[in-house]
């Protein structure tokens, strides 16, 4: 019904009932409903639900899928990955990725029907070359036909999605290219590449101020629409409940999470605030924190066109914290150690 209206011209407005459904009561009827909601908006009680537009609900159709047919594919890989261990097959412990040149050269060729094992082990390439006694001790196994048949099916399917997802590549393409600025400025960002960036736009759109359909919205408005706000319960000043974030839209945290663990692997102010939330509170929590960050830049670069991102460094938590608490730090660190220490300043 609300793409009928907008096609028609009318400016629509999509509400959330939660907002109206614990208003005073009324006497129950459609008739008295519509008059109740007219009154309550008139009265600006309720307020309308982000709908993107056009442009941006068709990149979002594509997007989605995109992340539906890779989590397709990587699940197609891992029921390959279990038939070669149901056939004895140990190709996964020396590979890293069994999938990639050297794998699927071997395992075509064991699906043509080849056996040796070293003769599967000279397939190899690059530096998997240096594996070739390992690999022939690894295609010792108990591989048949039955084996092959699944296999080769598996594989098919493996190369049919990854031509699926070229073709969605290059539609993505097409209908990000309005919108090649922002794609751009969200870039360089660490832990996030053009894949992540079409889909961060594809969810979240870019005009942040009709984002959240509020009168003056901030970054911290998005990162609790996103659900990467921790929610706090507080009573007899207790805290109360597990402080969990809460469940928001699943491809967005995907695509946050993905991106706060590769740049948690870089040498930027990001990557120190994965590794020191990592070190204290565990890797699920500073991916969570990490991403909050994401989303927070994202806001910030897309509510002005002509920002940029900088980055603090690495060094940035360093030259924040005073000598004093260096020292203590060290201190504890040492006494926990088993160490008494006593400390002289320097002459």
């Amino acid at each position: 019904m609300f793409y009928v209206l907008e096609a028609a011209g009318f400016q629509t407005w999509l509400v959330n009932p939660r907002d109206v459904k614990h208003l005073p009561g009324r006497p129950k009827t459609d008739r008295l409903d519509a008059v109740w909601l007219c009154k309550v908006a008139e009265r600006q009680m309720i307020r309308p639900s982000f709908v993107p537009p056009p442009e941006i609900r068709r990149l979002r159709d594509v997007t989605r899928y995109r992340a539906d047919l890779v989590a397709a594919r990587t699940a197609e890989k891992q029921r390959a990955e279990k038939l070669l261990e149901d056939a004895q097959i140990k190709l996964s412990v020396v590979a890293t990725d069994i999938f990639g040149v050297s794998g699927r050269a071997m395992m075509a060729a064991m699906v043509a029907g080849e056996r040796n094992p070293k003769v599967l082990a000279q397939l190899a390439r690059a530096r998997m070359r240096a594996k070739i006694t390992a690999l022939e001790d690894a295609f010792t196994g108990h591989f048949t036909d039955h084996h092959a048949f699944l296999l080769g099916k598996m594989l098919a399917r493996v190369d049919g999605i990854d031509a699926d997802i070229a073709d969605l590549d290059a539609a993505i393409g097409e209908l990000i290219a309005p919108f090649a600025a922002a794609v751009q400025q969200l870039d360089e960002t660490p832990g996030i590449g053009p894949v992540a960036a079409a889909a961060i736009i594809a969810e979240i759109g870019v005009d942040m101020s009709r984002r959240m359909s509020i009168s003056d919205p901030t970054a911290g408005h998005l990162t609790s629409w996103a659900k990467f706000t921790p929610g706090v319960k507080q009573s007899a000043r207790k805290n109360k409940g597990s402080g969990s974030t809460g469940h928001g839209d699943p491809y967005l945290a995907r695509v946050l999470g993905e991106a706060a663990v590769a740049a948690g692997r870089t040498d930027t102010f990001l990557g120190e605030r994965y590794r020191r939330i990592a070190r204290r509170r565990g890797k699920k929590k500073a991916i969570v924190a990490v991403g909050r960050s994401i989303l927070v830049i994202i806001w910030h670069l897309l509510s002005d066109p002509g920002a940029r991102f900088i980055d603090l460094g690495p060094g940035f938590y360093d030259t924040r914290i005073s000598s004093s608490r260096k020292m203590r730090n060290h201190v504890s660190q040492l006494e926990a150690l088993g160490y008494k220490v006593t400390l002289e300043p320097a002459a």
